[in-house]
């Protein structure tokens, strides 16, 4: 039976990129910290390991070679053979990068461009080839390491040396220990294709105790039929030490469904005559799945110890931290990294706490029990059963809020997935500009919707970076200015009614509203004779091509972006603003909704047609007075509102429906505001307001201009959502084709 491997590789990239955030994240800690913390080093080796396994697995050889590399330097100093410097830190943080360039490339099935990880691989076999910072040789040499060697170099060498050196200076020491355990581990031919080393496996070993390795070869073929990436070797060892299972286990729990393992105590005390019959006697490894028979020659079995106890798991974990818990994968059974946290690019499932799903479950439950109720209600039903039927139907009606909140809670992750990034920006951004940056977070258990928290990552990423390069100073300005000469910058979420708040705060320069003001007048985006408040000032920032920098970086000064950023946040329904005091730092604020599944509105009808205007885009709502309407050319209608002149757009026409009323005097008007402009729409009447679920009319019908979406209304008829900005577009245009027709 063929497996078609393509079924798993969509989960293999979602742990991947889990695993290389951690590795980042590990690595960004101990360069912070300046110490080898041994925990985290281990963290970032197993997440490097579970990424080169299950690229051999599938059959990512271009995976496979890379992160061999890495998990060699890595193993030095696991061994503590070499420590971890500014520049292989810096090393294994653009292989991350290097790693999800290769993913991506094989997501979207293209051949992946080798160029930047041959210039990586070069400076890691540079590095490997030197001696470590301390002066030692690396350990790993000492104990048969592959350090420097290719994967095929790699088997060769297991293959043909297959005892290594870890046995060496270990046999027959007891070290003092009171525990004896004989194992017979058997790999399965393609073991190293998943790559994991057999000689790694004994090294774990032999830091538990005193071991012992003898290797079984009399089943390797001849020296023209060898393969070089399969393993003909079995392995007897004895290993003495006080030592428990689980931790023989453990070193194990990467290839339990890639071998056959026996694992027996053997009595610590046992005489000298006993010692002597159990050397004389046998442990079988029974024959490898590839179909071989032929018994294995083992080490010795004692005649009065129980039988062999055989370890036999049908699914091994990605890596022995790994393992999930307290969540689920909505999509496929994924592990947990260590961080909790998740790749950015996962955009295929969501991690969903057991309390979320347990809670659903429940729900569901009692929706079950109140249509039951109500079905039987339903049969003969009369009069006297009125009341029990209004009670049922509350309680559905309850049930139902319920349900939908829960939901919607599904959908809504930490922004900690966001904020994970800014760290290793951070540190780059930091040794770029020659300035010091301390970064705090706070709030990174704050929840947003999963589809928000998608489309925030890229202008935080802007904001952040602008924060840097025009807020904070360079150090030895900061300490004349009597400041600390690492500047901060602070990421800050909380909810706030319903909305969730973003603040990114630093404590530099701060905004000169005389120096935007003066460059605005210079680019003709304000009058020379016009007044502007503080706020607005600090507003012309978000105009399109607007920069005060004095030269061009490759990290801002080029007056694109902040624009963007304001229309990005807005296509949110969101807004943004501005707090800096000159000489102390600002502060960028950005409100966002929790969700965009749901939507607070206000129902309005015109004619027989329901339409709901998102409240959020809601000025105010009045009854016009004639004195204040004017008629200017192109056929546009004003109302005077205040100090503004807010044009009117009759719905009834846009989307050509018969309307109860078509004239102005004593008509309501709905005044909204999009991108910075009002119109005024023309209803009939204001109905309820309520939250409605957006149903894409794009992919259930077609793209209509001025509608972002759809829903169902209690009495099953369909509402149309306006899209202000997009109904202000289609106003405008609209407007000038007429003017041009006439004029034509």
């Amino acid at each position: 039976m063929t497996i078609d491997l393509k079924q798993f590789y969509q989960v293999f990239f979602e742990e991947s990129y889990e695993g290389l955030d951690v590795m980042e994240q590990g690595l960004l800690e101990i360069s912070k910290s300046g110490t080898d913390d041994p925990e985290l080093i281990n963290t970032i080796f197993r997440s490097a390991h579970s990424i080169k396994g299950g690229a051999g697995t599938l059959g990512f050889p271009e995976i496979v070679s890379f992160t061999h590399v890495l998990e060699t330097l890595l193993d030095e100093v696991r061994d503590g053979a070499r420590s971890l410097t500014n520049e292989s830190i810096d090393l294994l943080l653009k292989s991350c990068d290097a790693l999800r360039d290769m993913f991506q490339s094989l997501e979207q099935e293209q051949p992946i461009d080798d160029t930047v990880s041959k210039e990586l691989l070069a400076a890691f076999e540079q590095m490997l080839s030197q001696p470590s910072a301390t002066g030692e040789t690396a350990a790993g040499e000492a104990a048969g390491s592959d350090a420097g060697l290719s994967s095929q170099d790699s088997a060769l060498e297991q293959t043909f040396f297959p005892t290594g050196d870890a046995a060496d200076g270990s046999a027959g020491s007891d070290a003092g220990g009171d525990k004896i355990w004989l194992i017979g581990f058997k790999p399965e031919p393609q073991i190293l294709l998943t790559g994991n080393e057999p000689l790694r496996i004994f090294r774990e070993l032999e830091e538990l105790g005193s071991l012992d390795v003898e290797a079984n070869v009399e089943v390797v073929p001849a020296f023209d039929q060898i393969s070089v990436d399969e393993c003909f070797v079995s392995w007897t060892l004895r290993l003495d030490g006080s030592v428990d299972r689980d931790d023989i286990e453990s070193a194990f729990d990467w290839v339990m469904d890639e071998c056959e393992l026996n694992i027996e105590r053997v009595d610590a005390h046992a005489t000298s005559d006993d010692a002597s019959a159990n050397e004389s006697a046998e442990i079988e490894v029974t024959a490898a799945s590839d179909g071989t028979d032929e018994p294995t020659p083992a080490v010795a079995e004692p005649q009065a110890a129980p039988e062999p106890a055989t370890v036999s798991v049908a699914e091994a974990p990605a890596a022995p931290a790994a393992k999930p818990s307290g969540t689920l994968a909505a999509k496929a059974p994924a592990a947990k990294s260590e961080s909790g946290g998740m790749s950015s690019s996962a955009g295929g499932s969501i991690r969903v706490g057991i309390d979320k799903v347990d809670n659903l479950i429940n729900l569901v439950g009692e929706l079950v029990i109140t249509q039951s109720m109500l079905s039987e209600l339903g049969n003969n039903f009369d009069m006297d059963k009125l009341e029990r039927l209004a009670n049922g139907l509350e309680q559905l009606q309850q049930n139902t809020r319920e349900l939908q909140e829960s939901v919607m809670r599904i959908r809504m992750l930490p922004i900690s997935f966001t904020f994970n990034r800014f760290p290793r920006m951070i540190r780059d951004l930091s040794m770029k500009t020659g300035k010091k940056v301390d970064l705090v977070l706070s709030g990174e258990q704050t929840e947003l919707d999963k589809t928000v928290m998608e489309q925030i990552g890229d202008p935080l990423v802007h904001l952040v970076r602008n924060a840097i390069d025009h807020g904070l100073e360079m150090p030895e300005e900061r300490a004349a200015a009597g400041k600390d000469e690492t500047g901060k910058i602070q990421l800050n979420a909380e909810h706030r009614g319903g909305n969730i708040v973003i603040e990114i705060t630093d404590d530099g320069r701060g905004i000169d509203p005389d120096k935007i003001l003066a460059k605005a007048r210079e680019k003709s985006l304000v009058a020379p004779e016009q007044e502007l408040t503080v706020p607005e000032i600090y507003d012309l920032i978000f105009e399109p091509g607007f920069s005060t920098a004095a030269s061009v970086s490759d990290i801002s000064g080029r007056g694109v972006g902040m624009d963007v950023v304001r229309r990005n946040i807005k296509s949110l329904g969101g807004r943004i603003e501005i707090e800096s005091e000159l000489g102390k730092g600002s502060t960028i604020r950005v409100h966002l909704p929790l969700t965009l599944a749901i939507l607070d509105g206000q129902l309005v009808r015109v004619g027989k047609e329901v339409f709901i205007i998102p409240l959020v885009a809601i000025v105010e709502s009045l009854q016009i007075k004639a004195e204040l309407v004017n008629r200017v050319s192109g056929n546009m209608v004003l109302y005077r509102l205040r100090e503004d002149n807010v044009p009117i757009v009759p719905i009834y026409k846009e989307f050509n429906i018969e309307a109860d009323n078509q004239e102005l005097e004593n008509a309501l008007l709905v005044v909204v505001e999009g991108d910075g402009n009002k119109i005024g729409l023309l209803v009939d009447d204001l109905l309820a307001q309520q939250q409605v679920v957006i149903k894409s009319l794009e992919s259930n019908y077609r793209r209509v201009e001025g509608i972002s979406g759809a829903t169902i209304l209690g009495d099953g008829s369909v509402s149309l959502i306006l899209d202000i900005q997009g109904l202000i577009t289609r106003a405008s245009r609209n407007r000038r084709k007429s003017h041009s027709s006439r004029a034509a």
